[in-house]
């Protein structure tokens, strides 16, 4: 899952980086209101995480943008200011959830994942795609009853797959999600990581989740891969 975390404190920012990457999200980071706006205007987040004193545009005015433009990802408001009133303003210009400073980084990680789940009709409490399951909050994956452990990033890999069963998505698109932006490492990365998911949600139940359109990307089949077991390789 991939999100921006707007503050102006850059150290805050940093530190957040590292632990939501650690978390196997992937992260975009800005310290005005400004190159905020940008990052959300022509990225596709799952959640944004913003602080309401920033410099250029604040919290409030940068919220409010955004639900003018019909922009409905989910945002989690960030402020050290103490009072009910910045709450109950952040809510009205439609921010989703609000945490005060200083914060748990376990807490903000708990608001994040319950923002994702909020959604219902996008983003289903548990995914699934045939027997394939994932659970995005106990970060449980099972085919039928059998357990599957994943790493972080493979976790990482295989959500973003679900959520978009049935859709072809472009080798850049993954990476752009799974890892971010500023990734400078072997676009082979992605080939690598597809070959840790088969081995691990296909070839122990003979099935064939993942297929690869040539030329084009990756797709997770809606039944999980259960009827493609004699498929030729693809």
């Amino acid at each position: 899952m991939r999100l921006p975390v707007v503050d102006d404190e850059e150290n805050l920012v940093a530190s957040l980086r590292r632990g939501l990457m650690a978390e196997g999200f992937a992260v975009d980071t800005a310290c005005d209101g400004p190159s905020g706006l940008a990052l959300a205007r022509r990225t596709q987040y799952d959640c944004i995480v913003l602080d309401i004193m920033l410099p250029g545009v604040n919290g409030f005015k940068f919220t409010q943008l955004l639900r003018e433009e019909q922009v409905w990802t989910p945002i989690l408001m960030l402020t050290a200011k103490d009072g009910e009133y910045d709450e109950a303003e952040a809510l009205d210009t439609g921010a989703d959830d609000f945490l005060k400073k200083p914060f748990s980084f376990t807490v903000l990680v708990a608001h994040i994942r319950a923002l994702l789940r909020r959604n219902v009709e996008s983003q289903p409490p548990v995914l699934r795609a045939g027997d394939l399951t994932l659970d995005p909050a106990s970060h449980r994956v099972a085919r039928g009853d059998v357990p599957i452990e994943l790493t972080t990033r493979e976790f990482s890999f295989l959500e973003l797959l679900m959520r978009n069963k049935g859709r072809v998505l472009r080798k850049q698109d993954i990476i752009a999600h799974v890892w971010d932006y500023d990734f400078e490492g072997d676009s082979n990365i992605v080939e690598v990581y597809i070959g840790y998911l088969r081995k691990k949600i296909d070839a122990p139940f003979g099935t064939k989740a993942i297929t690869t359109v040539r030329g084009v990307g990756y797709r997770l089949e809606e039944d999980g891969g259960a009827n493609r077991v004699d498929s030729p390789t693809e």
